[in-house]
């Protein structure tokens, strides 16, 4: 039959009387596949079991739908469970397990130690209760009145026959019992002989243990002798129904449509739900179409679903494996309730070497996490009063106590959060004005010269001695290279960032050391409340190996601090509560993102620290700059001394003055500042104040006409300086 695609004069009729005609049949589709599908002749290879073997098999067919059989590759594929638990593969987990079981023995030994007297006391007050109770058990046993009720019950049925089995029964235990009762009571009254004549000591002795013993027997059942010294939270078990059901109310419509259709089969467990440090785990694959960021952004929802605190419940992706595998850790304790630990290096007497992994916080399941300083720059952000300057801290102080290491520190928000490392800071300001973004502005100056020296000296080096381009700790302890570990720390650097004057080279410095400094022992510590494009440039935030993401309000801020698609990628910043205080998305440290809490040092604390680190340094003979009281080096002019020099030449009674004018009277000012001054470039150093030129009437002094030129208000010059000195404080206008 002709296609109507084939010819134009394709025969209609004739097609549609070969579908009508009387040869024609209806098949019923359903029945023919089921008939396929049980018939041996239809299963391809002739065996007769279906699976299609030897041939095409129908797509949905049983045999289409079965799982691959074992194969060798499958194997390979498998993930290979661990044969030790992880606190057994780590030398450092293992010795906090032994640390924690060895701190709660003697916890508990001195706990009941203090209160032997308390125990002392209610063991004699229940001996004569127990007294009773021993005599009166043993009475019973003796003469075995426990199978009284038994017999008496027998002669009232009047069983005569079972009357008297029961009575011989009860002749023969009573007479065996008699026997055992006149030999223990003989042992009995020898030893009381013997104690008689022992020692005081051993009399002593075994009227205590008479006492413990009947003071056992007279214990009420609901009244323990030993009080509780360490209280276990009591918490229900995590099953898959508990997780299940959790799921289905978080109203996810492609979770709720598969459970609907397939029950709880619609959540597969990749892994049997287990004990996990002081929770449970559950590894969950979710239904197609469905990824881990959807329940995680739930994260109150999916709480109360598992009837848990919030504090309690961890949900991360694991798009490694895919986008749709989530690993849900439930806690036993709210982790904001939960002590914190401290921060390990309060323990070392001595220094530390920065080479080492730094302590940085402990995740949900109590581990401690740490992270490689050196080879890295570190970028820290949140919504203000959830941790950054704490956050910030730790690596710091980690850096204070390395003598070896040189410590630059600004703390552009002005609150003191960096004080205490002011003692062994080589360089340190702290403040909202101007003066502190300038010192930043010229210490990412120096800092950009040292990169260029350091880079140098490492050209100069043998291979030998450094083959990978790079400062190692060995080279950083060698004093007359210079190539010490070199560690500055910007807080809410935002600030220098959107400066009007010094934002923009500011930002084109770092980017520039962040970028070249890795590999030269210079490390940057930056923290931002304010992550968009402004504030922080995105050559700064893209080059950031370690990032530490508090919490945040938007995907957006989210994704500038943790990288492009981490938000995309279920690692969600926005998730963490009000009280998630000091708990944030650490990406870089380890493979994968971790949630992790800050160790956090307080005032006093720190002061401490940096105390045992500046004797150390001064041990060291590395103690210098601001911290042994040198002045940092400030250009000999201002930036800014344009403005005050305009108002200089442009007196308060001419309200608005020519560009060209202005121009040449700055030349005949400062000659040697503004000699080759263009108007165009007046134009353009007025911009970042905000300031622009407009059109101005006037008189040209050589001809005498007046006309309209390009020119400023003075009112406006004015306005900036009144700006810039409320900036900085200054009482003068």
């Amino acid at each position: 039959m002709t296609s109507p695609h084939d010819d134009d004069r394709f025969d209609w009729q004739a097609a549609e009387a070969d579908i009508t005609g009387p040869d024609a049949e209806v098949v019923d589709l359903d029945a023919a596949r089921a008939a396929r599908t049980t018939d041996p002749d239809h299963d391809g290879d002739g065996d007769g079991d279906g699976d299609g073997d030897g041939g095409p098999v129908l797509v949905d067919s049983p045999a289409a739908q079965k799982s691959p059989r074992f194969t060798l590759s499958g194997v390979r594929a498998g993930q290979r469970r661990p044969i030790l638990p992880a606190w057994l593969r780590s030398r450092a987990e293992l010795r906090d397990v032994m640390r924690w079981a060895v701190g709660h023995l003697l916890h508990t030994t001195a706990y009941h130690a203090t209160r032997l007297p308390k125990y002392g006391g209610k063991l004699l007050l229940r001996a004569p209760a127990g007294m009773v109770r021993l005599a009166s058990g043993a009475t019973r046993w003796l003469f075995d009145w426990e199978g009284e009720q038994l017999r008496q019950s027998t002669s009232q049925t009047r069983d005569g026959e079972l009357y008297l089995k029961l009575s011989r029964q009860r002749d023969r235990r009573v007479r065996w019992r008699g026997i055992v009762a006149t030999f223990t009571l003989a042992i009995t009254l020898a030893g009381g002989v013997a104690v008689a004549f022992a020692p005081p000591w051993s009399r002593w002795a075994v009227l205590a243990m008479l006492v413990t013993l009947c003071g056992m027997f007279g214990q009420p059942a609901d009244k323990p002798l030993l009080d509780t010294a360490v209280v276990i939270p009591r918490v229900a078990r995590l099953t898959s129904d508990v997780v299940v059901r959790a799921l289905a109310v978080l109203g996810i419509s492609g979770i709720t449509q598969a459970i609907a259709k397939q029950g709880n089969r619609a959540i597969a467990f990749t892994a049997p739900i287990v004990r996990d440090g002081p929770g449970w785990r559950a590894d969950i694959d979710l239904p197609p179409g469905v990824t881990a960021g959807d329940v995680i952004e739930r994260r109150d929802r999916l709480a109360a679903g598992l009837t848990r605190p919030l504090g309690c419940v961890w949900p991360e992706g694991q798009p490694e494996v895919h986008p749709g595998r989530l690993l849900l850790w439930v806690g036993d304790q709210d982790m904001a309730a939960t002590p914190p630990k401290p921060w390990p290096l309060l323990k070392t007497t001595g220094g530390f070497d920065l080479g080492r992994p730094v302590p940085f916080g402990t995740d949900p399941r109590g581990r401690v996490i740490s992270f490689e300083l050196p080879y890295t720059n570190v970028l820290i952000g949140s919504i203000p009063g959830y941790g950054k300057t704490a956050a910030t801290q730790v690596p710091m102080l980690a850096a204070a106590l390395d003598p070896y290491a040189e410590l630059w520190c600004f703390d552009f928000k002005g609150t003191g959060g960096l004080d205490p490392l002011e003692k062994v800071s080589a360089r340190y300001a702290s403040g909202q004005d101007d003066d502190t973004a300038e010192e930043g502005l010229l210490a990412l100056r120096e800092l950009r010269k040292e990169c260029q020296r350091r880079a140098a000296v490492i050209k100069g080096l043998p291979k030998a001695v450094c083959p990978d381009n790079k400062v190692t700790p060995e080279l950083a302890r060698r004093k007359k290279l210079g190539l010490h570990w070199l560690v500055v720390a910007l807080d809410e650097v935002q600030e220098l960032f959107s400066h009007p004057e010094f934002g923009k080279e500011a930002g084109e410095l770092a980017e520039k050391i962040i970028k070249l400094g890795r590999a030269l022992g210079v490390i940057l510590v930056v923290a931002t409340q304010r992550p968009d494009a402004k504030s922080l440039p995105t050559g700064v935030s893209a080059n950031a190996g370690t990032r530490f993401c508090l919490r945040v309000m938007g995907q957006i801020e989210n994704d500038m601090i943790l990288g492009t698609s981490a938000y995309k990628n279920g690692i969600r910043a926005t998730m963490f509560a009000k009280k998630d205080k000091g708990v944030g998305y650490l990406v870089g440290a380890a493979d994968d993102a971790q949630i992790v809490r800050t160790f956090y040092v307080d005032g006093p604390t720190a002061e401490k620290i940096t105390d045992r680190a500046r004797a150390l340094r001064e041990a060291a003979g590395t103690l210098t700059g601001h911290a042994i009281g040198q002045a940092t080096p400030t250009p000999a002019t201002r930036r800014d001394t344009l403005l005050d020099d305009i108002l200089t030449v442009v007196p308060a009674t001419e309200g608005k003055v020519w560009a060209e004018t202005l121009t040449e009277r700055l030349a005949d000012l400062n000659a040697d500042a503004y000699g080759d001054l263009t108007r165009d470039q007046l134009t353009a150093a007025l911009k970042p104040y905000g300031i622009t030129t407009g059109q101005v009437w006037g008189t040209d002094p050589a001809t005498g006409k007046g006309a309209n030129r390009r020119g400023i208000e003075r009112q406006h010059i004015a306005d900036a300086v009144a700006e810039r000195h409320k900036r900085r404080g200054d009482k003068a206008a």
